[in-house]
């Protein structure tokens, strides 16, 4: 009987949450992106804690900790993500998406991840921030079913 080889080598991340930086990284992105947040008075608006944003923190590093292939708490201590239905409570339009994604961008550029991994990343915060949009402003209206 042979011994059943890793299917990753020893020595080498697992996950894009092991090759960023873990846990640091994510904390690292998070409090940026929440510092932009802050100075932001039409996003902060949105957060019904205002400025008391240490709740809105974890459950974004938690969650984004967790889909990126780190520890799986977010789900552990709140069920599944849901994005869309937890978002719905509040009027998401694409204002609102390009003033999260402009703070999302500038933390990334703060973390200054390798190249391969900012990509990664900022492809999927483009798709779900639009994804979330759920009210049209002005002529701009929400995407229709994601199908």
């Amino acid at each position: 009987m042979t011994a059943s080889r890793p299917l990753i080598p020893v020595g080498r991340p697992s996950s894009v949450f092991d090759s960023v930086g873990g846990h640091e990284t994510f904390t690292a992105l998070v409090d940026a992106f929440y510092d932009g947040v802050a100075q932001d008075e039409e996003l902060i608006a949105m957060y019904p804690e205002g400025l008391e944003l240490d709740g809105a923190k974890w459950r974004l590093q938690a969650f984004l900790e967790q889909y990126f292939g780190g520890p799986t708490t977010y789900s552990e201590q709140r069920g599944h993500p849901r994005l869309r239905m937890r978002h719905a409570p509040f009027p998401v339009t694409f204002d609102a998406r390009d003033r999260w994604l402009t703070h999302m961008r500038a933390a990334l550029d703060a973390v200054a991840l390798p190249p391969m991994y900012d990509e990664l990343m900022w492809d999927y915060f483009q798709r779900a921030a639009t994804a979330m949009v759920n009210t049209g402003d002005g002529d701009r209206q929400p995407p229709g079913p994601l199908l």
